[in-house]
């Protein structure tokens, strides 16, 4: 893939948003709300690409899948005015579908074709699924990584956010009381993701994302969760007894132990 590719693609991008657009504010936010996410995962691609030296055309098509990771997400929110898959659809393949029938990568070379599609389709999967082409399996590790570390920035912003000016298509409808589940709190502790199946209040929400650290892939991506101080952002939000400092304590541990220190 080449940087004409990559503009080519980014062009279409920029417009298939603009159908999106809306004269309703709240609609407008949700969409821009996308749109950045999509701006500061290629940013982070890069970050991770260049960390590893690949190739320039390894490197725009890592990015390519950045660009195009949640094209999804648009017409998620256009029919069902929600990014919640479990209430609406499973995003990664209805963007892998939105990519396909668009046919925006039809001038790509077939194995390229099949990677971009492969790692949108499967960028949001619970656990790396056992894929065929194995080819696809490092731009699947990257993209998973780029994604969670602005997801991360979108919910702390959220938090912080006074819940009247809070994008309506991220909300999760969980309870807000101050509580959280021994079994997450075990499961972040065993050095294990935490599944949605597990939340029952905010605050096990806030843990799940934690757990996310188990899931990241390359040493650049927890230098990158260490720089943003993530990890520290949302602890700071959560119950400040001696099972969550505990809890801080050990994924502070397992970052440095990633990182090499």
């Amino acid at each position: 893939m080449t940087a004409q590719d990559f503009e080519r693609l980014s062009d279409w991008f920029a417009d298939y948003c603009k159908t999106f657009y809306s004269s309703s504010d709240e609609d407008r936010k949700n969409i821009v709300l996308k749109e950045v996410h999509t701006g500061r995962v290629i940013e982070n691609m890069r970050a991770l690409v260049d960390d590893l030296a690949m190739a320039a055309e390894d490197s725009f098509l890592a990015q390519t899948i950045a660009l195009l990771h949640d094209v999804g997400r648009f017409l998620q929110y256009a029919r069902y005015k929600t990014f919640l898959d479990s209430a609406s659809v499973n995003h990664g393949a209805l963007g892998a579908q939105v990519i396909t029938d668009a046919g925006i990568l039809s001038p790509l070379p077939l194995r390229e074709r099949q990677i971009v599609v492969q790692s949108v389709k499967f960028h949001n999967a619970f656990s790396l699924p056992d894929l065929e082409n194995r080819e696809v399996l490092p731009f699947l590790k990257l993209i998973r990584d780029a994604d969670k570390l602005d997801i991360w920035r979108i919910f702390i912003e959220y938090y912080e956010t006074p819940p009247e000016e809070r994008p309506s298509a991220v909300g999760l409808g969980l309870s807000e009381r101050n509580e959280y589940s021994g079994e997450i709190v075990a499961c972040l502790k065993a050095n294990r993701l935490a599944s949605l199946s597990m939340i029952k209040t905010f605050h096990d929400f806030k843990l799940m994302q934690l757990s996310w650290v188990y899931d990241l892939n390359f040493t650049a991506s927890f230098r990158i969760l260490r720089e943003r101080e993530y990890l520290e952002r949302i602890a700071a939000i959560l119950p400040t007894d001696q099972t969550m400092q505990s809890l801080s304590s050990h994924l502070q541990e397992y970052v440095g132990s990633r990182i090499g220190e």
